[in-house]
């Protein structure tokens, strides 16, 4: 009987090992805990003012409007940060439970970047694509393409400086 009482506790099920392994690595493995966990908080604010704010409103937040940064203003440290933004971005983005396609993660790379100090263009373009507009955003930092690719094949819309 004494078997029977210490057995009632619920067995955990897959999910539970999942999410707690999940963090477990998290914790464990990462080496930008911080850079991820404010590209997390991020990527979900930026979601929601997409969904709720309007877009005249959200397009001042973005940079100064026209203008792009140089080529050669970026020092080497900004170059490794701008990879590790670049890492983390992808990596949490990619497994999000909300949308965050390319606007998302430019945004979220923008922040990321102007928080330290780092000069970014913010490029927004589009293509036709099987007779139906794309549009795509990508961010540069210097002579890096941190998110979105290069935007090759898309025509340049607008571009803002942070």
């Amino acid at each position: 009987m004494a078997n029977e009482s210490e057995n009632t506790e619920p067995k955990k099920g897959f999910w539970h090992n999942c999410i707690i392994a999940r963090g477990f690595r998290f914790i464990k493995y990462n080496k930008a805990k911080k850079l991820t966990a404010r590209a997390i908080f991020l990527s979900a604010y930026y979601r929601l003012c997409i969904l709720l704010v309007k877009p005249k409103k959200l397009h001042k937040r973005w940079g100064i409007e026209g203008e792009e940064t140089g080529e050669d203003d970026v020092m080497p440290w900004q170059y490794r940060y701008s990879y590790w933004v670049s890492y983390a971005v992808e990596k949490v983005c990619s497994r999000t439970a909300w949308e965050s396609k390319c606007l998302v993660r430019a945004l979220t790379a923008q922040h990321l970047l102007k928080k330290k100090g780092i000069p970014s263009t913010m490029y927004l373009g589009c293509r036709m694509e099987e007779g139906k507009m794309v549009a795509h955003a990508w961010i540069r930092v210097g002579k890096v393409y941190v998110s979105g690719g290069n935007g090759e094949g898309y025509s340049i819309v607008d571009r803002f400086k942070a």
